[in-house]
């Protein structure tokens, strides 16, 4: 069995934070958003390959990540893209990596950005139990968050229907971006391209698919955060500290009221505030200010501000008085 880690979408929405790291890097407690992914896969002996699908401006970044890393199996997987604009989509890059990488086998596809609560080898389980086309399925419990996903309908834990981000949601049941393929599924990527259909929502594929055979959903309670905005970073950072704080041993907090969900990482300093729910990153430096929702980047400077909602890029420097 192989596997694809999706890592190749540029996180505008998370810009300044993103613009030169992955999203996938983003810390959330003690290791970062795409490491559970990676540590699932390396445990599960059925899993012989990874394949990290990420785009050519982040390519060396992931080679630097992955030669320090303690994992053995993922190998990168460069799709020819540098901007936004230039991307195949998910299926038409899911395409060309199966053609690129010669996969013949079983497939797993995890997107990089997802945060979910179950071990990935339980989906392996599910989907070999099953032998079709399996997608992970979660309860987002809200109509109105519903209408940005995939739905699913169910019949026991095959899929009967789908609706993909439809203005009036028939269900909250979510298909999150989590799937596995039969290997005689993957040629039918092809196909489906060639016959016009969208390469870029997984869902459509997913719903073309089972149209022509069967399609099964294995749902989940439990969490599940997909990262793609400042406010579902800071919630899967709750999730993460449950709640409460981390500090870093060689960070300085002095005089600082610290709130819920605060991470001060390493070498960041803080004195004479009051930060909630907020994210400093590296080397930071806040004085005299009250930090809110907020997530401010490596080495930035903040002196006599009150912020709320922001997302400062590195090596900013926002002091009393400046205008922003």
């Amino acid at each position: 069995m192989k596997a694809v880690v999706l890592a190749g979408g540029y996180a505008t929405r998370l810009w300044p934070i993103t613009e030169h790291r992955p999203k996938m890097f983003l810390p959330v407690g003690e290791g970062t958003i795409i490491d559970e992914i990676f540590e699932d896969l390396e445990a599960d002996d059925r899993v012989d390959e990874v394949f990290v699908s990420t785009n050519e401006r982040f390519a060396d970044t992931f080679a630097e990540y992955l030669a320090d890393s303690p994992f053995e199996k993922p190998t990168l997987s460069v799709e020819e893209t540098v901007e936004e604009d230039e991307k195949f989509g998910v299926v038409g890059a899911l395409e060309q990596l199966v053609e690129r990488e010669g996969v013949d086998d079983d497939l797993i596809v995890v997107a990089g950005d997802n945060m979910i609560s179950f071990d990935l080898s339980d989906f392996a389980d599910f989907f070999e139990d099953k032998g079709t086309t399996t997608l992970a399925a979660y309860d987002v419990g809200d109509r109105e968050r519903a209408k940005s996903y995939g739905l699913v309908q169910l019949d026991g834990d095959e899929v009967i229907e789908f609706q993909e981000k439809p203005d009036y949601p028939e269900s909250t049941l979510v298909s999150i971006a989590c799937y596995a393929f039969p290997a005689e599924t993957l040629p039918k990527l092809t196909t489906y391209l060639e016959d016009g259909e969208n390469p870029d929502e997984p869902g459509w594929f997913l719903q073309w698919l089972q149209r022509r055979g069967a399609v099964h959903a294995y749902t989940f309670d439990g969490a599940w955060f997909d990262i793609g905005t400042p406010e579902s970073y800071l919630d899967a950072v709750e999730y993460a500290l449950d709640g409460g704080t981390l500090v870093a041993d060689d960070a300085t907090v002095e005089r600082t009221d610290l709130g819920d969900v605060v991470h001060v990482m390493s070498g960041a300093t803080v004195t004479d505030s009051a930060l909630d729910r907020t994210v400093v990153f590296e080397d930071a430096t806040i004085t005299d200010s009250e930090i809110r929702n907020s997530v401010i980047d490596t080495g930035a400077n903040l002196g006599g501000v009150d912020l709320s909602g922001a997302l400062i890029g590195s090596h900013t420097s926002i002091t009393e008085g400046d205008e922003f």
